[in-house]
């Protein structure tokens, strides 16, 4: 019997290639080319699976030329470079990797926060250029996180998860706005509690964005919404690039609109806008939120496992359509 034929788009942990091999024709990318959309559709030819990253575009185009595709499966939990409604008009199921790296993602945006409240990046740099002479009673001083107000904004898996480890770990006040609000028991667990997004940007001395990206969100974060934070505030992004107005961040952040930014996430990355670079109170790091080896691993095998379960089995363990 013919096993499908499937592609995986970028390198992966040669384990779940291996896994796929048992029961699929797999073309890999180990060599990690990053293609063109015109080279992706090439790919593609007669694969009825897609194992994706969340950089490979699906949309129309793509799909009216590769007709044999059922499904993409991203071992990713974004899925903005799906185009699901044109996935679903055309019946290609479309799926994602969601739970799997919600506390590891959760650590990450904490430890975040954390080095740009303290400072971190900023004194390390300090460090190694040799400016470190003598102490001074305000050398590199921050802001305080224990006790402070923590707000989120997007509160999913993972903004629950940060306001569990905010109000139970830093005795913070946790206030949070979302599209829908939380039941009252989950407000209780998480020790949060709902106010309006202006009561948000107004109250909050650490503002964490864990919301996903969509035309509605985008530019969630302006220049307008900047101005109505503390000076003394800042701004966490873990959630997508596109949600911040990278370029309003970085006149608020010379300007000392607020006091500091930390950035997984960019508009346009891997490129990152040059006057974001030239500006002391960021902490910026390369969309690294859900890396650990075991939480990647994790987040490759249900991708694996979604291949599976709809094309030998007609059943996708998390599916978006």
């Amino acid at each position: 019997m013919t096993k499908p034929a499937i592609l995986v788009t970028r390198a992966v942990f040669p384990e779940v290639l291996a896994h796929l091999r048992q029961y699929f024709e797999v073309t890999d990318n180990q060599d990690d080319v990053v293609w063109t959309p015109a080279e992706l559709i090439a790919q593609l030819q007669s694969k009825q699976g897609a194992f994706t990253t969340g950089t490979q575009r699906i949309d129309a185009a793509l799909l009216a030329a590769c007709p044999g595709l059922k499904i993409c499966a991203n071992m990713t939990v974004g899925f903005n470079n799906f185009d699901v409604a044109a996935m679903t008009a055309v019946g290609v199921k479309a799926t994602n990797a969601p739970d799997v790296l919600t506390e590891t993602t959760a650590d990450f945006g904490f430890a975040l926060l954390l080095a740009t409240a303290r400072r971190m990046a900023e004194s390390e740099h300090f460090l190694r250029a040799g400016l470190w002479k003598n102490w001074r009673y305000d050398l590199l001083a921050g802001s305080e996180v224990h006790g402070s107000t923590l707000g989120i904004l997007g509160m999913g898996r993972i903004g629950q998860a940060i306001a569990r480890r905010g109000a139970h770990g830093f005795g913070m006040k946790v206030i949070y706005n979302n599209r829908s609000r939380l039941d009252a028991a989950t407000e209780a667990t998480c020790g949060a509690s709902y106010v309006s997004k202006a009561e948000l940007l107004q109250q909050a001395d650490h503002l964490i964005l864990v919301l996903p990206y969509s035309p509605e969100s985008h530019h969630a974060i302006g220049a307008l919404e900047l101005a109505q934070m503390k000076p003394t505030a800042t701004l966490i992004n873990i959630a997508r690039g596109g949600i911040v107005d990278d370029a309003a961040l970085a006149v608020a952040l010379k300007n000392h609109v607020i006091a500091a930014a930390g950035l997984d996430v960019y508009e346009g990355e891997p490129d990152v806008r040059p006057d974001l670079l030239t500006v002391a109170n960021v902490v910026l790091t390369p969309h690294i939120a859900s890396a650990t080896l075991p939480t990647r691993r994790a987040m490759a095998q249900l991708a694996a496992d979604n291949l599976v379960g709809f094309l030998l089995h007609g059943k996708a363990l998390t599916p978006l359509n």
